[in-house]
């Protein structure tokens, strides 16, 4: 009897899940009178938002043994998550976050994951091993490095991704996700993103989250920093300045798009779920960056995370009708000088 060969995934993620709580009228939370719920956490909406592209998605995540850890393990397949990779931790409560609402730009989050969170109770022996080995996609986020034995378990798993043999192309993402609040120091989150920084092929943050990551809130020299970290693919969002993302052939910017924005969260989890869906099809830099920066315009628009992903085919007629401006440029080998095509 030979051992079955594990499933290979499109997209695993790994990292943080929670119920968040939306208030349904803006302003101070203690002046909001009703609240909806929807499942949560960067590394989980994520993976949902790859699923909305047609992806076979798992996520690696932990939540408590109560009601909310069991409205996540049952709403993740509706969304075309598999939840064979989430278990419960007793004696941990399922987090869960709240937002405020003050738009377009003011969106406070405000997160309750004390005395712990159950994700961040992975350990490296309970995750996939071989399913993580096989992902053509494997999504990582900072927080995760923040305690153990979680941080323990991402170092692992992405270890596993630089010695895979896997014959299909891979990509390795880390999302440099950083949330003060889970962290002793910016210094202890440099250490760690340093050591993750070596497995990732591709990585996607903010100013703020490169100046942690590699000391450079400039953002094409934060994009350069992250490619002499050994990345192939580094991407830079500027919030109202748009997007940027560079390899060392290529460097590519895109303005955002006009739009009225309703809740800027989970903006960020809808590009990476579109940027998921750009490198699994081998599209170029150009077209995967304007592809994932319209899916992130779009989340903007709308007023939940999870619930608001869009498909590929809302990408689409959103881009058709709304364009944003890009600027392709020409980089000189080894000088980081640029120039506009």
């Amino acid at each position: 009897m030979t051992n079955a060969v594990p499933h290979a995934y499109d997209v695993i993620t790994m990292g943080r899940v929670s119920v968040d709580v939306y208030p349904q009228q803006t302003g101070p939370l203690e002046d909001v009178a009703t609240f909806s719920k929807s499942v949560g956490g960067s590394a989980t909406n994520v993976a949902i938002a790859a699923a909305r592209h047609g992806a076979d998605v798992a996520v690696i995540t932990r939540t408590g043994n109560d009601p909310f850890g069991r409205y996540i393990a049952r709403t993740l397949p509706e969304f075309g998550v598999t939840n064979a990779f989430v278990e419960t931790v007793d004696g941990l409560n399922t987090p869960v976050a709240f937002c405020e609402v003050f738009p377009p730009d003011d969106f406070p989050l405000y997160f309750y994951r004390a005395p712990k969170a159950p994700d961040l109770m992975i350990t490296a022996s309970s995750i996939p091993l071989h399913a993580i080995e096989r992902a053509r996609v494997f999504w990582t986020t900072v927080t995760g490095l923040s305690e153990e034995p979680s941080r323990h378990a991402h170092h692992v798993a992405l270890a596993a991704r630089s010695t895979s043999t896997a014959a299909t192309e891979q990509h390795t993402v880390l999302d440099l996700d950083y949330r003060p609040q889970f962290w002793s120091s910016p210094a202890a989150a440099s250490r760690e993103v340093a050591v993750a920084l070596e497995h990732a092929t591709v990585a996607v943050g903010n100013r703020e989250e490169c100046a942690v990551a590699v000391g450079e809130t400039d953002p094409v020299r934060a994009a350069d920093a992250l490619l002499e970290r050994g990345v192939e693919v580094a991407i830079v969002k500027q919030g109202p300045k748009g997007v940027l993302a560079k390899t060392r052939d290529e460097f590519v910017e895109f303005r955002p798009h006009a739009i009225d924005v309703v809740n800027g969260l989970g903006s960020g989890d809808g590009f990476g779920g579109a940027l998921t869906h750009g490198l699994l099809e081998g599209w170029g830099l150009e077209r995967v960056l304007a592809f994932a920066n319209a899916a992130g315009a779009i989340v903007a628009t709308r007023f939940e995370c999870s619930t608001a992903m869009p498909t590929s085919a809302e990408i689409d007629a959103f881009t058709a009708s709304n364009p944003a401006v890009g600027v392709v440029h020409t980089t000189a080998p080894h000088t980081g000088e640029t120039a506009d095509a």
